[in-house]
């Protein structure tokens, strides 16, 4: 066979076909998604042939068709295919997350493993199987198909993957439907965590539900030596920010800080071949806006607060007598708090989408006001902007406490949001007596984050660490003519 028919056969260059592949496998959420492509930017950039791949749907944003070059260091996208009889568009699975937790368990295996084995038969096996929490199954099917090598993406803080390990491991410390008020004392690293600071999966009411219980299948994985699935767990956090919960998890998890994972110049916010000009004038009004005076107010992608509190928010913002950025997503403002906004006359503006990297790196932008998802809060660090924390929902309320406690740069809004406090917080925040207790806070972690990602930073040599380990699995792959597993338990050199 030529050289020119093998490429032919292939769809690869030469180069190519030497390269370790690593295959990302994302739960299909914006919020999972996100993180797991920077983290491919960053591979890709490292000369590893990187492959993304979930269930697309109509609710995640701008990922392009399959194998799509983009722009910058090389990803490739293929998508799973749901192959179940009873399928006929991705509406009936994906509006709501539970029903897209059922059918990714049910369908996903089945197509991942379809995809592995495509990417064997095209000349580019599969090195490494990098997934995130709630594609649990991922790392197995990996195993099973002679992936010699698997890791985790952790995108949520160290400090809750230490409340989530305790909780498995030392039920009996945390609430319970006897004593549901409970304080957990004693979780490896963490100060005390009152019962409502827990993430929602390890409270009485939800540690036995569908997410509970997907949680428990991806962590049983983590520090399981006999189960050698898993090599690596990645977070997307920095080791000067979370010190004492990832000294603590050390002990017998191999976790390493990489964070923080943020929007690289061809992957905005996360969404791809968005460009400049379709973020609905967002940053050009902010260049109008005088410095640190504007509010930027974003929920995340699931969250909906109720027209009630709505109206209250919108009611807030105008009361601050600041100008506000106010991301609503997917969602028309109730007329209560579109008249409270001066029907979009008014000192705001309300979008239904923006970069928020380049948002909350903006001059302009003063205060936050976040539902303290673990995106939006290392994001909001890496830009020093102080922080109004509102948390809803899973990990978002130890996040709020931990932006409060220890990170020291905001505060949390009480719930449920009323006109006067949330005026309160913002004023607070952004001009009160501890106002530049709170920035001088936000712009230390802000160098310090990007310390941690610079040539040479803990994260940075600890993502160094992990390429160096699939580069190696790879040539080991080559040269035995086999399958490699790596011990969780050794041989990784995690930096700090």
């Amino acid at each position: 066979m030529s050289q020119q028919q093998s490429q032919e056969e292939t769809g690869m260059m030469p180069s190519q076909q030497q390269q370790p592949h690593v295959l990302l496998v994302s739960f299909p959420l914006q919020g999972h998604v996100n993180p797991l492509l920077r983290l491919g930017v960053r591979l890709a950039a490292e000369g590893l042939l990187v492959t993304f791949t979930t269930f697309r749907h109509a609710g995640l944003r701008a990922l392009p068709d399959d194998d799509d070059d983009g722009a910058g260091p090389r990803i490739r996208f293929e998508y799973l295919r749901d192959v179940s009889p009873s399928y006929d568009d991705d509406a009936r699975y994906y509006q709501d997350p539970s029903d897209m937790l059922r059918h990714v368990a049910d369908v996903g295996p089945a197509a991942l493993a379809g995809l592995i084995r495509r990417q064997a038969g095209a000349g580019r096996p599969v090195t490494c199987v990098v997934n995130n929490p709630f594609v649990p199954w991922a790392l197995d099917v990996a195993a099973g198909t002679g992936v010699p090598c698997g890791a985790m993406l952790w995108i949520q803080s160290c400090a809750v993957l230490s409340l989530y390990h305790h909780f498995y491991t030392s039920p009996e410390a945390f609430p319970s439907d006897a004593d549901p008020g409970a304080p957990v004392l004693d979780a490896p690293g963490l100060p005390t965590v009152a019962a409502d600071e827990l993430p929602l999966m390890v409270r009485p009411e939800y540690a036995r539900n569908l997410w509970g219980d997907m949680l428990r299948a991806q962590l049983g994985a983590v520090g399981n030596k006999k189960k050698k699935t898993l090599s690596w767990v990645l977070v997307n956090t920095f080791y000067g920010l979370e010190r004492s919960p990832i000294d603590a998890l050390r002990t017998h998890t191999p976790v390493a800080p990489v964070g923080p994972l943020l929007q690289h110049d061809d992957l905005h916010d996360g969404d791809l071949a968005v460009a400049d000009d379709d973020d609905d004038g967002c940053l050009a009004w902010l260049d109008a806006q005088p410095p640190r005076s504007v509010v930027y107010v974003a929920f995340g992608s699931l969250v909906s607060i109720g027209r009630r509190e709505m109206v209250a928010v919108a009611e807030g913002l105008v009361a601050t007598g600041r100008p506000f950025l106010w991301v609503v997503r997917d969602e028309v403002l109730p007329e209560g708090a579109l008249a409270a906004c001066g029907g979009g006359k008014g000192k705001g503006k309300v979008v239904a989408w923006c970069p928020q990297g380049r948002v909350l790196g903006h001059g302009a932008v003063g205060c936050f006001v976040t539902h303290c998802g673990w995106n939006s809060i290392a994001e909001a660090l890496a830009a020093g902007v102080p922080m109004v924390g509102y948390p809803w929902w899973s990990d978002q309320f130890t996040n709020a406490k931990m932006l409060v406690e220890e990170y020291k740069v905001g505060l949390r809004l009480p719930a449920p949001a009323t006109r006067d406090a949330l005026r309160a917080c913002v004023g607070e925040v952004m001009s009160g007596p501890r106002a530049a207790a709170f920035r001088m806070r936000a712009t230390a972690w802000k160098e310090e984050a990007a310390a941690s990602v610079a040539d040479g930073g803990s994260s940075d040599r600890n993502l160094q660490a992990f390429v160096e380990d699939v580069r190696r699995c790879h040539e080991e792959r080559g040269s035995e003519g086999g399958e490699r597993r790596i011990d969780s338990s050794g041989g990784i050199a995690i930096s700090t």
